[in-house]
């Protein structure tokens, strides 16, 4: 009996060898830990909590501690980091789908966004796109309220002002925006922003509201435009090998978060009152665009949605996820 005990004494410590605990779930932030402001952090921070709360430790990794944006989807891609917040432009090297979710004026707002994710069935085409190589994309988060127009010295009243103003361009998509509105756009790295906006180098950007206030812009922008162009949209990224390690009982968990963490990112970029009121104190005019300038950014960007690099057949599906 004795030996018999010592043998299955040994089999556990094996088998605790071979299956060891869970180890630590990494997330990745994109911003400050800034839960009244930013719709990634609250979207990171309520997932992680969930996590913690139902026997997965998680822990919060502050923004590029782990690396930059395309170092961030490697590890990712290589299950050396379990969750990312991470831009779109990111996903979209792997599959461009996401892309769709970005152009401007293309929804009617973020419910009609939600329900061509979901009931649509474009998140899971986008998986399908992205799983193979190694991310899976857990939700598509916003930032914040819809973006508006950020300028350091010419207010944006009607279509015509931004003619000729140069704006700070996340990547070509951007720059084809301006382009097609008759401005021009350059390439600024995020880091590089606040030089750019005092020297003139670029004469503002495209943001949600909350963004002079939480990264500190407030002291050289000017104005405020709420145009409202398109949903402040970036993704919530997983390790696809780390996500196939979970047992069921695990994967369920994580699902839950991923909910609790999108219904408190989309209470929070729901309504724009509060951080609207933090930039007039911040000393920035906030415009409110009239209906009839509104209506000519938007058929000024329909050129846009044909030029968007996406899969063939994605703009299609994203149509139809709409009811076009």
């Amino acid at each position: 009996m004795l030996k018999l005990t010592h043998v299955l004494k040994a089999s556990v410590v094996s088998l605790a060898l071979t299956f060891p605990a869970m180890a630590e779930v990494k997330i990745a932030l994109d911003s400050p830990p800034d839960l009244k402001n930013s719709g990634t952090y609250m979207w990171a921070h309520t997932f992680g909590e969930y996590l913690n709360a139902n026997g997965i430790e998680a822990v919060e990794f502050e923004r590029n501690s782990l690396g930059e944006e395309a170092e961030r989807l490697d590890q990712v891609s290589q299950g050396l980091l379990e969750v990312s917040m991470s831009d779109a432009k990111s996903a979209g090297t792997l599959d461009g789908t996401i892309f769709g979710a970005m152009m401007p004026y293309f929804f009617e707002d973020l419910a009609q966004l939600d329900k061509a994710l979901d009931e649509g069935g474009m998140l899971a085409r986008m998986n399908e796109g992205t799983t193979p190589k190694g991310v899976r994309i857990l939700d598509v988060v916003m930032t914040g309220t819809p973006t508006g127009i950020f300028t350091t010295e010419v207010p944006i009243r009607t279509f015509d002002d931004i003619k000729g103003v140069r704006m700070r361009a996340l990547d070509e998509v951007q720059i084809n925006t301006f382009e097609q509105w008759g401005s021009k756009g350059t390439i600024v790295s995020w880091s590089e922003v606040p030089n750019a906006l005092q020297t003139g180098v670029a004469g503002g950007y495209i943001n949600p509201a909350f963004v002079p206030v939480t990264y500190g812009h407030t002291a050289f922008i000017n104005y405020f435009t709420n145009a409202r162009l398109s949903q402040s949209v970036r993704v919530a990224i997983a390790s696809e090998d780390w996500y196939q390690s979970l047992t069921d009982e695990e994967r369920d968990i994580v699902q839950q978060a991923v909910e609790k963490a999108h219904e408190a990112n989309r209470k929070l970029v729901s309504d724009d009152t509060a951080v609207l009121k933090q930039l007039e104190e911040a000393g920035i005019e906030v415009i409110e665009l009239p209906d009839e300038e509104r209506a000519k950014f938007r058929e000024a960007s329909q050129p846009i949605y044909v030029s968007t690099e996406m899969p063939e057949g994605a703009l299609e599906a994203w149509n139809k996820a709409v009811g076009r």
